[in-house]
């Protein structure tokens, strides 16, 4: 099967996309004569030039104004037209993303999802549409803040990309001069005691920490209380324990759950709260489809309480 790479634009009208469209197409290091599927799902305010563009019969520009329209068939069939061997697009941002990844035919693998926003907006905007903020963030890995200005406070912007996801990078454009975030967030947590404790608020916040930094959590001793799951097949004396987690609205609730070992596993029961002592190693394990992540080497486990809330957030 052919991999189709994926690159994708989101953000609020007036938020930049369409610019950074413009200027990324007439730059012949990326729009170098591969043939190019654009698809623009809005009007914006801004309109390309394809006249500039570096390569202008390599893209090829469909607009899809219903989201009824954005199918796997019309999706696999506007690649087909073209014989594109790529895919932009410049997302709408009120359309969920989760009806794009649906519509996504076999094949289309997302390279870079960037997300676009104006200061001048984008808090009101999280104010009154934080699941529709959210989820433009919750996977993104950049976003940019346009229309800053030399001096502004940019801890408010800061706080709400941090609250939904801690790996996506922050740029802040002040009139063409790109300034990455250097903010560094204080962890609610000593991660050098010699028990890491973890507050039942900041289990989310721990996960997040955990994701991406699992050798450095290696060998070190964590305590925190969780909910026990022993569905599906798991290697001997294991089970999982996690938090269930928001990332930005109540429809994105997950299971972050961590896999353990315990030769006293039999004691539990699927559902269990529990507050556990366990050491960090990082294997291999079938509970990450045969892939690294950390084990929790179960030093003490009681029962608990159910934590209020019970669930939990990234931040």
């Amino acid at each position: 099967m052919t991999e189709i790479p994926v690159f994708v634009f989101t953000g609020f009208l007036g938020a930049g996309k369409t610019t950074f469209i413009q200027k990324t197409l007439e730059d012949s290091r990326f729009n170098n004569g591969v043939s190019t599927l654009l698809l623009l799902c809005e009007d914006g305010e801004e309109e390309l030039d394809p006249s500039k563009f570096a390569n202008s019969k390599a893209i090829h520009i469909e607009m899809i104004r219903d989201q009824d329209d954005l199918t796997e068939a019309n999706l696999g069939d506007l690649l087909r037209k073209y014989k594109a061997k790529r895919v932009m697009v410049e997302y709408n941002g009120m359309w969920l993303f989760q009806a794009f990844l649906e519509a996504m035919p076999d094949g289309w693998l997302i390279y870079q999802e960037a997300t676009f926003a104006d200061v001048g907006d984008y808090l009101s905007y999280n104010a009154n549409m934080r699941n529709l903020v959210g989820d433009k963030l919750k996977n993104a890995d950049m976003i940019i803040f346009n229309g800053c200005a030399e001096g502004m406070d940019v801890m408010p912007y800061h706080k709400v990309v941090r609250s939904i996801s801690k790996r996506c990078n922050i740029i802040y454009n002040y009139d063409g001069r790109m300034e990455p975030d250097t903010i560094e967030d204080p962890l609610p947590f000593d991660v050098n005691a010699p028990v890491i404790e973890i507050a039942n608020d900041d289990y989310g916040i721990w996960y997040s920490d955990l994701d991406g930094k699992e050798k450095e959590y290696e060998g070190k001793t964590v305590k925190f209380t969780g909910l026990v799951a022993k569905a599906g097949k798991l290697p001997p004396n294991s089970f999982v324990i996690g938090r269930h987690i928001m990332t930005c609205c109540a429809a994105d609730i997950v299971y972050g759950g961590l896999a353990c070992r315990w030769t006293g596993v039999n004691a539990l029961h699927h559902l269990d709260w529990v507050t556990i002592t366990a050491k960090i190693s990082v294997e291999k394990s079938r509970i990450y489809n045969n892939g690294e992540g950390p084990i929790l080497n179960v030093i003490s486990c009681v029962k608990a309480e159910k934590p209020e809330p019970e669930v939990v957030s990234l931040g």
